[in-house]
């Protein structure tokens, strides 16, 4: 087991991680920000570095910085958390080199999965259904035409290394095409450096469904079941409920079982969410994350297992700590995304929170990096804590989430609050009835 690892991250997930190290008495070391001075995983980890002005580029994303803190204070391990360096090949190559283990799978599988052509072809080839499209990036807008002809009007043009909704346009007829093949390129020039992109048939009434995936790095793999994260904006996730309402056990289980071997095949190491989009019982692959997700403790509330536990006792050459038999799903738990942001435009709203106070009893997890005097920076995600709930059913963990949302308070900023307490009195999200648009379309209904 590691000695000492450096948490490579700020705010929630940076005190996610400062916990399961301290349970398994591993020491820690942290890295910040001039911003994040006075942020609580600062305050509560053995060690602390700063790297850093508040930008990210100069702190967050300075790979040279971090790699310093590791050799200045004896850390043998990186865990990166989610979003800054937790996807970078280049990141995790460079930790090696120093004989330092980056908590995550190699830098060719970050690579692999990162170049979303390549993660398809790979799906492809370890036998995960994909969607309809062509087998790579398109250049040329005759051949965008023959394949939008082939696989049916509308089709979504996508950024071969996009994300995050960006480099993503729907055309709806030929004469759309050509529009959307422009301004898509566009895009994802100027978001990731890279122009490529390609083409799948475009699902009306899709939901969002991932797996959690995990493994040991020699030939063997498990899944956790999977999440439902249909409910977005602007193609981010908001709320997210394991196990998904939409999907039967044999469902459930078919897609696991898909995925764990597709893992084992791969000689994949840690932890991974390969997503779907679900449509008439058919499944999906759209991408695969090569990281711990946002939204892991609601699998966490449904099987009982830590993930974080779990990537560190992997990347220690550990193995992983249960079987695929091992592995039960015990009620439903949701979560709801707490963010620093005006409720129905989603205006950032940085600020000092002046008094914060969460909720609390059986069933009820608040993941969250601050407190009441906390000021909330300008320079990052305005993620500032997530609500988990669990309850021995859907039904019940519906209510829980109701009153839980009724004991938060969080004044001094504007947050999301009021949109999930909305949100949990709508008929269509108790019934379990929506689909990746519907939040969308019900905030439009809303303005």
């Amino acid at each position: 087991m590691f000695q000492k690892i450096l948490i490579a991250n700020r705010g929630e997930i940076a005190l996610r991680v400062l916990r399961a190290c301290k349970e398994l008495g591993i020491q820690t070391v942290v890295v910040h920000s001039t911003a994040d001075a006075d942020a609580m995983h600062v305050r509560l980890a053995d060690e602390s570095v700063c790297i850093g002005p508040p930008p990210s580029r100069d702190s967050y994303l300075n790979i040279h910085q971090i790699v310093a803190a590791c050799e200045i204070t004896g850390a043998d391990a990186v865990h990166p958390g989610y979003g800054f360096l937790s996807e970078n090949a280049k990141f995790a190559d460079i930790l090696a080199a120093h004989n330092i283990t980056f908590i995550g799978p190699s830098g060719d599988h970050i690579r692999i999965m990162g170049d979303k052509i390549e993660a398809k072809r790979t799906a492809k080839r370890l036998g995960i259904p994909v969607v309809p499209g062509s087998d790579g990036a398109v250049s040329e807008d005759k051949e965008a035409k023959r394949i939008a002809a082939e696989i049916g009007y509308p089709v979504i043009i996508k950024a071969s290394a996009g994300g995050g909704g960006r480099g993503m346009k729907v055309a709806h007829s030929e004469a759309d095409l050509e529009v959307a093949l422009q301004t898509a390129r566009s895009e994802a020039g100027a978001a990731f450096g890279d122009d490529a992109v390609y083409i799948e048939k475009y699902l009306q009434k899709p939901r969002h469904i991932e797996v959690q995936v995990f493994g040991d790095g020699f030939g063997r793999g498990v899944h956790f079941g999977e999440r439902d994260c249909s409910l977005q904006r602007r193609h981010q996730k908001i709320w997210e409920e394991a196990n998904s309402p939409a999907l039967n056990a044999e469902e459930r289980s078919r897609i696991g079982g898909i995925c764990a071997k597709a893992i084992a095949d791969l000689g994949y190491s840690g932890a991974g969410t390969i997503e779907f989009l679900y449509e008439n019982g058919e499944f999906y692959f759209i991408e695969m994350n090569t990281r711990l997700q946002v939204e892991h403790p609601v699998t966490e509330a449904i099987t009982g297992i830590d993930l974080v536990h779990e990537q560190i006792r992997v990347a220690s050459g550990g193995g992983l700590s249960v079987k695929q038999e091992d592995i039960k799903f015990n009620g439903h738990a949701i979560e709801c995304r707490i963010n620093a942001e005006d409720p129905r435009t989603f205006t950032p709203s940085p600020g000092t929170i002046t008094h914060f106070h969460t909720p609390g009893g059986l069933g009820i997890r608040v993941d969250s990096g601050v407190y009441s005097g906390y000021k909330i920076p300008p320079y990052y995600d305005s993620l500032i804590g997530k609500l988990i709930v669990h309850g021995r059913n859907r039904v019940e963990c519906m209510m829980r989430l109701r009153r839980a949302l009724d004991e938060f308070v969080v004044d001094g900023i504007k947050t999301t609050l009021p949109l999930f307490r909305d949100l949990v009195g709508n008929a269509d999200i108790a019934n379990g009835d929506y689909d990746i648009h519907w939040l969308e379309k019900y905030l439009a209904k809303e303005e």
